[in-house]
């Protein structure tokens, strides 16, 4: 698998991206979805990596992961996802260590997420849970949201 600093103009992204926010609005209200689109990525303030694996001559799109810088010591983690018929075989583990040194590297000293709270987002939290993150209160814009989990750990 690959990672790469992504510009998020190949289609496949898009097309990814739009996939993860289908997903968002089944299953939370609609005031409880916080997942970006492109423009939204596009921000100044975000980093977004993808993740390739060789699929034959082409390389298919594995994952993403973002890093939203919230100020100097604090970033977010944004658009982790996994494609679907890939996961279960440690993708969304290597894209989390690799934001976790992206973020140390860029002197973040607090990576805070949100995800939900239903079950759909079970595997996640535990994801989070054994790399370190705890729960917490809302940080940055958030504000309390029972379908929101937010959660966060030192780096």
């Amino acid at each position: 698998m690959r990672i790469r600093l992504d510009d998020l103009r190949d289609p496949r992204i898009a097309v990814f991206l739009e996939e993860h926010l289908a997903d968002m609005r089944r299953v939370s209200p609609p005031e409880s979805v916080h997942a970006l689109d492109l423009d939204g990525l596009r921000r100044p303030e975000i980093r977004f990596w993808s993740a390739w694996m060789q699929d034959g001559i082409d390389e298919a799109l594995a994952g993403t992961v973002a890093l939203k810088r919230l100020d100097a010591g604090h970033a977010e983690l944004k658009s982790m996802r996994t494609t679907t018929h890939l996961r279960g075989r440690g993708i969304a583990a290597r894209l989390l260590a690799h934001a976790l040194a992206e973020a140390r590297a860029a002197g973040h000293t607090r990576l805070s997420l949100e995800t939900g709270s239903q079950p759909f987002f079970a595997p996640a939290r535990a994801l989070y849970a054994r790399h370190g993150f705890a729960p917490c209160p809302p940080f940055g814009d958030y504000g309390p949201d029972p379908a929101s989990c937010f959660m966060t750990r030192p780096l």
